[in-house]
């Protein structure tokens, strides 16, 4: 006795595989709908774009008085801290100072980010 498929199983499971792959609208996505990229953009933040390409997000919280940093590594909060001029956040280490439509981002003694503006304005 000869193990294996017969010719009519074989001939279904081909037909089968043409089938599948003709058809456009198959996937294999076991979630339902489609798998989508997310959008890198985060939701209710405004982007800041800096010479040389660079680009950062800050998202307002508590009435202003809080500012949540996003950068392209990691994510912070700085808490808004009294400033002579403009509007200054920090955290002990990092400094955010909104000044005249700019932005300038600080993080210790070397300022990674300045001469930044919100893209669209």
């Amino acid at each position: 006795m000869e193990r294996g498929f017969s010719r009519p199983a074989l001939a279904a499971a081909a037909v089968s595989c043409l089938l599948m792959t003709a058809c456009g609208s198959f996937s294999i996505w076991p979630f339902g709908g489609t798998a989508q990229e997310r959008s890198r953009v985060p939701s209710d933040a405004t982007e800041y774009q800096c010479p040389g390409g660079k680009r950062f997000y800050l998202r307002a919280m508590d009435g202003g008085n809080s500012t949540w940093v996003i950068l392209p590594d990691r994510e912070f909060r700085l808490d808004k801290v009294d400033s002579a001029g403009g509007t200054r956040f920090g955290n002990g280490v990092t400094v955010l100072e909104l000044k005249a439509g700019e932005a300038s981002l600080s993080d210790g003694s070397a300022t990674a980010y300045t001469g930044c503006k919100a893209a669209g304005k």
